[in-house]
């Protein structure tokens, strides 16, 4: 180890030489003051949310399509409900004509 008086010039010099670091935030999501306003009666009203990407999960849940309930015993819960056997007899499905909420395995 090199004597503290030492470490002290060659740790300022190391930090002068580093390259600044970018912060991991980026202000175009926060909405910022406009420069044009200067009223004192709202400052509210010169704040606005600059626009980022366009959102994706909208897309996604138009074409989203409804699963099945999973029980342990199912059953008929309307009169539109149809049991059916699957995989040789094994599994039994309700499908509902009326209501997709009611589809069970």
């Amino acid at each position: 180890m090199l004597p503290r008086p030492l470490l002290l010039p060659i740790r300022r010099t190391l930090s002068a030489l580093r390259t600044p670091t970018r912060p991991l935030h980026t202000t175009s999501t926060r909405p910022t003051i406009s420069p044009h306003t200067n009223s004192l009666v709202s400052p509210l009203t010169g704040l606005r949310i600059t626009p980022t990407a366009t959102p994706t999960f909208a897309l996604a849940q138009q074409q989203q399509t409804r699963g099945m309930k999973v029980r342990s015993s199912v059953k008929k819960l309307c009169d539109g409900c149809k049991s059916v056997r699957r995989k040789k007899g094994r599994y039994v499905y309700i499908i509902c004509s009326k209501n997709p909420k009611h589809k069970q395995r």
